[in-house]
């Protein structure tokens, strides 16, 4: 099976698909130079390059994820997040590859406290929300027997840069940090992801899904967790004092989602495999990271 994986090659989720990539699968390389990859917005580039390769699964691990950035920058933010999965599809559709395009848990807005079902209606509050919402309309219209979609949140890894590693650097530089304590989500460690996303094509599982860590928590939770796990590992060796903070302490250009938990148990049936507790993970990753 030949399998295309967008995004640089330095990124957390193209590293954890690399890793869990089954035996038979053959990744298509499109460079050896990471500046010189694939450039999923260069329409003639990608329709040149999945035409004459002609991959059997197309993983969309390309996002233009600086969401304060796209506010002032809405441009950019669409021509990654939404005019290039439209390529993307178009390119799959020509081939018959399937396509698995990752979107986010910022698709929707105010949130009745319960997490998030599938079929829950979508109301992104900032540009990013919005081009990755449309993105997932793209893939589901282009490609309704072959397109997938996992909605997935707070993502975190061994490699890339991502909170976990953020709040490590910053706890043994300082000693003391501040963290939201009003945003409330499900950290998930990108190998779980990548191996939802093989599943996605092992079982042909068409149409949007949810994947993520298990159970729930605050930034400021979660940063407390790092905190503990990270002594226990060895990767912090002085004593942290972690403040909480409102999220009108810390403004930013975007709105985020004050509860964007998303609901779990239908993708955990169909996928036939359940995501541990993202506590559970958060351990593993770093030790593997230490």
């Amino acid at each position: 099976m030949n399998v295309l994986i967008t995004g640089s090659a330095n990124g957390q989720l193209f590293h954890e698909l690399l890793k869990t990539a089954p035996a038979t699968v053959n990744i298509l390389d499109t460079s050896t130079a990471d500046s010189a990859r694939l450039d999923i917005a260069n329409a003639d580039a990608v329709m040149t390059f999945v035409e004459t390769h002609k991959p059997d699964v197309i993983f969309n691990a390309a996002a233009y994820t600086a969401v304060d950035k796209a506010e002032s920058n809405p441009t950019a933010a669409y021509a990654v997040n939404t005019v290039a999965v439209q390529t993307l599809a178009n390119a799959a559709a020509a081939v018959n590859a399937r396509l698995v395009q990752i979107s986010t848990d910022f698709v929707f807005g105010v949130s009745d406290g319960n997490p998030f079902q599938i079929d829950a209606p979508t109301a992104p509050v900032s540009v990013y929300g919005k081009t990755k919402q449309e993105a997932e309309q793209i893939v589901v219209n282009t490609l309704p027997q072959t397109g997938s979609v996992i909605r997935t949140a707070w993502v975190y890894s061994a490699n890339g840069n991502n909170f976990v590693k953020t709040m490590l650097r910053l706890m043994n530089e300082r000693g003391e940090v501040g963290v939201i304590a009003d945003q409330i989500g499900s950290p998930t460690w990108a190998l779980r992801l990548a191996e939802a996303m093989w599943q996605t094509v092992s079982l042909e599982v068409p149409g949007i899904w949810h994947w993520s860590g298990a159970g729930a928590c605050s930034w400021y939770d979660f940063a407390v967790a790092i905190a503990e796990e990270g002594r226990a590992v060895g990767l912090i060796t002085k004593d942290v004092v972690i403040n909480p903070l409102r999220t009108d302490q810390y403004p930013t250009p975007a709105a985020r989602p004050g509860y964007s938990v998303l609901e779990l148990t239908r993708t955990w049936d169909a996928f036939k495999m359940h995501a541990p507790h993202w506590r559970e993970d958060l351990r593993l990753m770093l030790q593997e990271l230490k």
